[in-house]
């Protein structure tokens, strides 16, 4: 399960109730050793060549995401076309408890975040992936 930002919440009632255009960003997954929240925060992974990883490009002719479809909890879901593979630590990352998802590869702002199934450590010369269908963003 996921969680809207209070910025792509303020950003999606402003289009569709007031007919303020937002543009779909590209969006960059971030790991987390500590939660973020709905205003941010968190503690993301640092160095040991951490790096956001791009997902998606605004206008991009293969999608990363399946298109919405309804979800037995009540909700919606959509989930990864395509494994999302984090380059090799060069250095201990910690344990990852959660994920983000932003518009910048770096700073920018938090559209969605989530906990990790399962937490996952990563140490050096480790790589962090989300395989096909792994990262479910669900909304109930």
């Amino acid at each position: 399960m996921a969680a809207m930002s209070d910025y792509l919440e303020q950003k999606l009632l402003d289009e569709v109730f007031n007919g303020v255009g937002f543009t779909s960003p590209a969006t960059y997954i971030a790991l987390f050793t500590a939660a973020p929240s709905d205003s941010g925060g968190g503690t993301e992974v640092t160095g040991g060549s951490y790096a956001r990883k791009q997902v998606n490009v605004n206008g991009g002719s293969s999608p990363t995401w399946n298109l919405a479809v309804t979800e037995g909890g009540g909700g919606y879901l959509v989930d990864n076309l395509h494994d999302i593979t984090f380059v090799t630590a060069s250095a201990d990352w910690g344990i990852i408890t959660h994920f983000g998802i932003f518009d910048a590869l770096t700073t920018g702002n938090l559209l969605v975040h989530g906990a990790l199934t399962a937490p996952k450590t990563v140490q050096n010369g480790d790589t962090f992936k989300f395989a096909v269908g792994d990262l479910d963003i669900i909304f109930r």
